[in-house]
């Protein structure tokens, strides 16, 4: 299961963008995300009518590296770690998200 998913807030903990924090656009492979308004770089672009795109400079988001992330917790306000918890008993549990500091579910649903 992954510990951190797309549509969720987190905090950058590490790196040029420290203490940003935006919600996961998607993620790019297993150990990357994109991650709103982190790790913007400056793309040339040439223009394509055919498209509808114009030229110029393009800002975008570029991926960062999933260890770099750590979820958002609103309870504490602060950046916290993620824990996996079984829930339900026997063949019928399944893994939920847990915060590490005050073992609130992540998932409410």
């Amino acid at each position: 299961m992954q510990k951190i998913r797309k549509g969720d807030e987190v905090v950058v903990i590490s790196g040029s963008d420290k203490g940003k924090r935006g919600t996961v656009l998607r993620r790019v492979s297993q150990e990357y995300v994109i991650v709103e308004g982190v790790g913007r770089a400056k793309r040339h672009t040439r223009p394509n009518p055919m498209k509808g795109v114009t030229g110029g400079l393009v800002d975008r988001d570029m991926p960062i590296h999933i260890s770099n992330v750590a979820l958002y917790n609103p309870q504490t306000q602060k950046a916290d770690r993620v824990l996996l918890k079984p829930v339900g008993q026997g063949k019928d549990a399944t893994l939920a998200r847990h915060f590490k500091s005050n073992g609130e579910r992540v998932d409410r649903t």
